[in-house]
């Protein structure tokens, strides 16, 4: 089983992802954090599988735990989730060192699929993201 821990400073998206997550028998939600400094601790201390890290936190952002996390563990996968489309986000994201990166309009079965193939090694950006990057080509 694939342990996810997920951290969004909304209260709302959390219990959401948390709900349509859980109902997928291959993955567990251990722990839910509203900000980058609780997902650090929480990493440190429960060593997911994955994190779903949202990019706009405060007071550390999704970036900067990213980072921090990355410090301690490349074996932890991290896949950034955001309503922003910006390459830019994108970009400052996967050079801290994620996996994969989802935006909040994503189905929740794209979610899963990024999920299982961040786990297996591979990356993973959703339909939205991979059709804006060929526009950019």
């Amino acid at each position: 089983m694939v342990k996810v821990l997920i951290a969004d400073d909304h209260s709302m998206v959390r219990e959401a992802w948390a709900l349509l997550l859980s109902r997928d028998q291959r993955l567990s939600i251990v722990a839910t954090c509203e900000n980058g400094e609780q997902a650090i601790s929480l990493c440190r201390e429960i060593i997911p599988d994955v994190v779903l890290m949202d990019i706009n936190m405060a007071p550390v952002n999704g970036i900067e735990a990213t980072r921090a996390i990355r410090e301690f563990s490349t074996e932890i996968k991290i896949i950034g989730i955001s309503v922003h489309t910006d390459l830019p986000y994108l970009n400052a994201l996967m050079l801290a060192g994620a996996n994969g990166y989802v935006t909040k309009n994503s189905p929740a079965e794209e979610m899963i699929k990024a999920i299982l193939l961040v786990v297996e090694g591979e990356k993973y950006f959703c339909k939205e993201i991979a059709d804006i990057q060929k526009k950019g080509e």
